[in-house]
């Protein structure tokens, strides 16, 4: 098992010292990258990744121990502004042109909503019309990322195009493409509909996905029947982290943790549970 951390979590956009020394601080080495959002020099605009800032940048990165877990992109597919879904694959596409030179090999985008900047529910994401579109932008990525050897990730959340673990699989066999994986969010797929019922999406997602599943973003929340989940930091919510984990485990020993959404004190904590937890399923394995 690995725990790897949004970087962004850890610190403000900031130089790879202060950066480094900050994933020290809470004992993670793994990384989900999301350049523009970590480290001064890089923007969300095209052109702001360059092979020469991805050489030194993935230098800078492996000369302080920084494994990159996961590169993140993440855009729109079906925004109303156009411009903005056309910049938003131009700039995955350079994500994917250079991930193995910033020491990854893998990008990510969770798959957009109509209501464009708020990512949230709208009816028409749950159309046959959206999931087409989803489906043929992540064909074309994953037509690019082959040409760099690079592989692309797909996210599902209940407010987006793919909201649950049934229409990700309809999208994922149509996309069908060997260099496309699943990031697995479980927090992601909870509304005020299913909350309580966590534990079985993800025996539906471990079962439906199974090696397909490039990490598991970790996150907690606090559950009340017929009422949306609140996330909160790992650790500090409902969910039975000793039975996610148990289940994770089972599916792969060597599975990808990504902490997001805690932050300051409580990364600390979380990570001490998370491991904790694992090596509690190993003796009683």
């Amino acid at each position: 098992m690995k725990i790897a951390i949004r970087g962004h979590d850890v610190c403000e956009k900031n130089n790879i010292d202060v950066f480094s020394n900050a994933l020290s601080n809470v004992d993670i080495s793994g990384l989900q990258l999301v350049a523009y959002k970590s480290f001064v020099g890089f923007d969300y605009i095209l052109n702001s990744i360059t092979e020469e800032k991805a050489i030194k940048l993935g230098k800078d990165l492996k000369d302080n121990n920084i494994s990159i877990e996961l590169i993140g992109a993440y855009f729109n597919p079906v925004h109303s502004n156009k411009e903005k879904v056309y910049n938003g694959i131009a700039i995955f596409k350079e994500y994917l042109k250079y991930a193995k030179i910033l020491g990854s090999n893998i990008v990510a985008s969770e798959t957009g909503s109509y209501n464009d900047d708020k990512w949230t529910y709208n009816p028409k994401n749950r159309t046959e019309e959206a999931r087409k579109i989803v489906v043929n932008t992540f064909k074309d990525l994953c037509d690019y990322a082959k040409e760099y050897g690079s592989l692309v990730a797909i996210e599902g959340a209940a407010g987006h195009v793919l909201y649950d673990v049934q229409t990700l699989k309809t999208a994922f066999d149509e996309i069908s493409k060997d260099n496309l994986k699943i990031v697995f969010d479980l927090y992601n797929f909870l509304d005020e509909t299913n909350s309580t019922n966590y534990l079985e999406i993800l025996d539906l997602g471990l079962e439906t996905f199974k090696d397909k599943i490039h990490c598991f973003h970790i996150k907690d929340c606090f559950i009340e029947d017929s009422k949306a989940p609140v996330q909160c930091s790992v650790g500090k919510g409902d969910f039975n982290y000793r039975e996610i984990l148990k289940k994770i485990r089972a599916y792969n020993e060597n599975a990808i943790l990504v902490l997001e959404g805690t932050t300051g004190e409580d990364i600390k904590s979380a990570v001490k549970l998370l491991k904790d937890l694992w090596e509690e399923n190993e003796v009683r394995k």
